[in-house]
């Protein structure tokens, strides 16, 4: 009689994730704290449902440029990573001006709304 389909089978490991978070725009005009954000995403990461508790399984870390590096050894979802930072922009009153792009498929961006100046209605107040 054959053994079990999956026995035999050693269990895969969780792929280890990298993901990036690109604040250096708002970051290098001083509306945004690299280093708060940081701390935020520390104090925020649940891991198996509870706060305080990254342990070896996420690591966090900030680069001079501004960029801000979430590594996780478990299931980790990209997804969750945008909630948190719109999360971290509504608290700061940010969200009004900054939005969460994805740029590549682990990688996050921060960019400015693009806000059209309407200068050119008010020449016609001028007759």
């Amino acid at each position: 009689m054959p053994a079990a389909k999956g026995a035999n089978k050693a269990k895969k490991a969780p792929p280890k994730l990298k993901f990036v978070i690109d604040v250096s725009g708002p970051a290098n005009d001083k509306i945004f704290d690299a280093a708060g954000f940081e701390k935020f995403l520390h104090d925020r990461i649940k891991v198996s449902g509870r706060t305080n508790n990254l342990g070896d399984a996420v690591t966090i870390t900030r680069g001079d440029d501004s960029k801000i590096t979430v590594t996780a050894n478990t299931a980790f979802s990209k997804r969750y990573l945008k909630y948190l930072t719109k999360k971290f922009l509504k608290k700061h009153q940010l969200r009004d001006w900054l939005r969460v792009i994805a740029t590549d498929k682990n990688t996050f961006e921060l960019k400015y709304f693009n806000i059209a100046n309407n200068e050119d209605d008010d020449d016609d107040d001028d007759e």
